[in-house]
């Protein structure tokens, strides 16, 4: 099948609503002409540096102004950018810019130590600053007028539940299929107005970026999230949609009090692993409509979602499947499941991926006729409501970052003191959950020194937050971990 033509993105929504309001951010407001003329003029001092149509680019900045532009002037000349948690560790940044062969590491002062760990470990690779870039004399630079739907825009990183994270592969009609099939869900009102107070290196973040250019609608975007200031700004700015984890949500509502949204603030969408009963009957109090979602890197952000109608109805459930997306169900013998039986989630649309980065083998076990496997477990009703049992098996959802268990094993597993670890997750009223770690080893083993190695080679989220010493990992036949027994343990220990 030949592949859909479609124009630059971010040319033709300056062409179309040039005067609209498209950026606030430290309460300075940019029209879309603005943005664009500040990325056209980023498109030419990357091209100065170096940067070539096709090349990919690490991308390790914060939620601001200037990472916005920089990442659509990497659309505009056809650079794919490798999108970096900025909260993870040198480590882990090497490997990922290594597997994505990136040429480029752009990043800011803020990042300097890690930066430079990253640049002397991987001799192959420039780290360009953002602000010695913008000092730089800019080329014309050589803009990518037309965009194939099929071309890859931008790469994310996610955990495996073994081995090491995988580059997923987002198109720029992953983008805009995810777009739409949100409008088509939460509808599209001229005054529409997103505030984005997630990291912009996840794809919560990243896709209200996507849909501000697709829709023509401002994009109001904190470096961090503040209750406080959420709430005054969704006053100030006219937001009418928000983006949130739980964490998040529960901050809000509580800062509230007895307050009540603005009447044109039209939802909250939820992600990040499903909502406490109590907090959407706190929200149902307060009058704060929220669409819960499921959705992940591979889906180029949510692909099922609950409208507010049915959170009470529907309690528990992430929704129906957004229209052009699919969903289906299948039992341990690969058979269609029935209403109510649970077995794995299977997802398909043209918002889900095409594969993983030089991973073709893992992408054909993955994505069969466009199924995507997503490893997770549920079920759906009589009505097609879906029910998420377990997230992608043993994963661990802490104020809506994702912790892999087996990430975490290996890093303690290659501890000289340590013979064998299991992780799991424990409930944490603040986070929701956060990862305990039980480990075999050396008597003289010292609790502190394991989470000092720890910090050094995970992001700090995915250090455990109790270490539990015991004889032996319990595994099965197959020397898989037991992680019921683990929570057993959890248990005796008094968590």
């Amino acid at each position: 099948m030949e592949a859909q033509i479609v124009p630059n993105f971010l040319q033709k929504r300056a062409f179309l609503t040039p005067d609209r309001p498209a950026l606030s951010c430290l309460e300075k407001t940019y029209t879309f002409y603005e943005v664009y003329d500040r990325a056209y003029i980023i498109a030419g001092q990357l091209q100065a540096v170096g940067l070539k149509r096709g090349q990919f680019a690490g991308v390790l900045l914060r939620n601001h102004e200037d990472s916005v532009f920089i990442l659509l002037a990497l659309q505009l000349i056809d650079v794919k950018a490798v999108i970096l948690n900025n909260r993870l560790t040198a480590e882990e940044l090497i490997w990922q810019l290594d597997d994505s062969t990136s040429a480029f590491l752009i990043t800011e002062s803020s990042f300097d130590e890690v930066s430079q760990k990253v640049v002397n470990s991987l001799r192959g690779i420039s780290a360009i600053h953002k602000e010695e870039l913008f000092r730089k004399d800019p080329v014309e630079p050589e803009l990518i007028e037309e965009i194939s739907l099929n071309e890859v825009c931008t790469v994310m990183y996610t955990s495996g539940t073994t081995g090491n994270p995988k580059g997923v592969l987002q198109t720029y009609g992953n983008h805009w299929w995810s777009a739409v099939g949100s409008a088509l869900n939460l509808g599209l009102n001229e005054n529409d107005s997103w505030l984005c107070a997630v990291p912009i290196f996840h794809i919560s973040g990243y896709s209200i970026l996507m849909r501000s250019v697709i829709y023509g609608m401002k994009m109001v975007l904190f470096e961090s999230f503040h209750e406080k200031k959420v709430i005054k700004a969704i006053s100030a700015e006219k937001v009418t949609i928000m983006s949130v984890v739980s964490t998040m949500l529960t901050r809000i509502a509580d800062e509230l009090e007895n307050e009540q949204m603005p009447d044109y603030f039209r939802c909250m969408l939820l992600g990040g692993g499903p909502a406490a009963k109590s907090l959407l009957e706190v929200c149902r109090e307060k009058d704060i409509p929220v669409y819960q979602t499921y959705g992940m890197t591979e889906t180029s952000s949510q692909i099922v979602t609950l409208a507010p109608e049915y959170s009470f109805s529907k309690l528990g459930s992430a929704g129906k499947p957004l229209f052009p997306s699919q969903l289906k169900i299948i039992n341990p013998t690969g058979e269609l499941a029935d209403p109510g039986e649970a077995g794995e989630i299977l997802v398909k649309g043209p918002n889900v991926t095409k594969g993983y980065l030089n991973r073709e083998e893992e992408t054909a076990k993955k994505i069969k006729d466009g199924w995507l496997s997503t490893g997770d477990v549920g079920y759906v009703d009589q009505e097609g409501f879906l029910y998420v049992l377990d997230r992608r098996s043993d994963l661990i959802i802490s104020g809506g970052e994702n912790i892999y268990p087996a990430e975490v094993e290996g890093v303690l597993a290659s501890h000289s003191q340590i013979s064998d670890a299991g992780v799991i997750g424990m409930k944490d009223n603040v986070w929701g959950e956060v990862p305990v770690a039980f480990i075999a080893g050396e008597e003289s083993l010292d609790k502190k020194e394991v989470t000092e190695y720890c910090l050094e080679r995970l992001a700090k989220y995915k250090v455990p937050k109790k270490i539990i010493m015991i004889n032996e990992i319990p595994r099965n036949a197959s020397k898989k971990i037991l992680r019921r027994k683990l929570r057993e343990l959890l248990g005796e220990s008094g968590k």
